[in-house]
């Protein structure tokens, strides 16, 4: 059998065990795999409207249906390519015993699994990039190598996305941050009717947050039950710990980076990040059609391929995808720079 075929290929990385992401896990859990070319997604738009009062005795009101906008959006693709030399075959691997104990051939299978994985995580990461970039503004801006850029606006409310003025910012004297959060709290419950489950800080604004008495006392009043098996829950999240809860809501610190096209390691929350989300906000991966007939032009999460150049001879092994992350009812988070 051909190890390197496609059905192969897709095999490994249906067994891969990947690295969970804390934020898409959270907040965006659903996959959805669109057949088309260009992907569709439903934006939630509505207001609290009341019934109206009218006699008994004539018709009944006609009301015009809310409910959703739907937007197209044509996704920029993802696909890392590598090239595994036949050299490659003959190096001792990582972790195997001095003086080698694998075939040349193993080792070349062996590695094409290894980058694989590492291809399915560098997309993986890529949408827990846009995950946070979409909780922290309501949008996402994609661009690449011969992609125009492209914004793409789920329409947030305007109101959700703040940053703290000098005076206001957390650990200014008179500041409450336990009361900024049930303030902002409200106003996500107002602008959509949903309840706020997690808060989601970055390690210096959570420092400020927990340096209140009155915060700490009230975590601390609140700990134990559920709480234990949060803990357990978030050890494999990466980047999320659970640090305890307040009411209904969940509060977590998240830190993790990535290197951007220049090389350059970034975190994926900035300083002073807060986000308060809703699980209601009915988040979903969205994987458009790939435009390959290997694929026979269907979607894929991800989709492999290799093959051989002949002279000099060497295997090349890509990975395609073409994701967005969309949020269904983005009203149901709200980002704050509290620093």
């Amino acid at each position: 059998m051909d190890n390197y075929t496609t059905t192969a290929l897709l095999g490994v990385i249906e067994n891969l065990k990947r690295p969970q992401m804390g934020l898409l896990d959270m907040f965006f859990p659903t996959v959805q795999i669109s057949d088309a070319e260009e992907i569709k997604f439903d934006v939630r738009i509505g207001k609290r409207r009341i019934a109206p009062f009218v006699s008994p005795v004539v018709e009944g009101k006609l009301i015009e249906a809310e409910g959703f906008e739907t937007r197209t959006f044509h996704p920029a693709y993802v696909k890392p390519k590598h090239v595994i030399k036949p050299q490659r075959g003959f190096k001792r691997a990582i972790g195997e015993r001095i003086g080698g104990e694998r075939r040349p051939m193993d080792r070349i299978q062996a590695a094409v699994v290894e980058q694989l994985a590492d291809d399915v995580t560098m997309i993986d990461r890529r949408m827990e990039v846009m995950a946070s970039e979409i909780l922290r503004t309501g949008k996402v801006t994609v661009t690449g190598d011969g992609y125009p850029t492209q914004v793409v606006d789920f329409l947030r409310p305007a109101g959700h996305t703040l940053t703290l003025a000098p005076g206001s910012k957390w650990g200014d004297a008179g500041v409450s941050p336990l009361k900024d959060i049930k303030s902002w709290k409200l106003q996500v419950l107002q602008s959509c009717g949903a309840g706020i489950t997690d808060a989601v800080m970055e390690a210096d604004a959570w420092e400020q947050f927990i340096a209140e008495p009155d915060t700490s006392k009230a975590l601390d009043e609140r700990r134990g039950g559920t709480a234990s098996a949060e803990r357990v829950q978030s050890a494999t999240d990466v980047g999320l710990e659970y640090m305890g809860r307040i009411g209904g809501t969940s509060y977590w610190t998240y830190q993790d980076w990535y290197v951007d096209e220049n090389d350059v390691e970034l975190p994926i929350l900035p300083t002073g990040t807060v986000i308060l989300g809703s699980r209601a906000i009915a988040g979903v991966r969205v994987f458009g059609a790939i435009e390959d007939e290997q694929a026979h032009l269907n979607a894929h999460q991800y989709f492999p391929k290799s093959w051989l150049i002949e002279d000099p001879p060497k295997r090349v092994l890509m990975t395609q995808s073409a994701p967005l992350v969309v949020p269904g009812r983005p009203a149901a988070s709200f980002a704050v720079t509290v620093l």
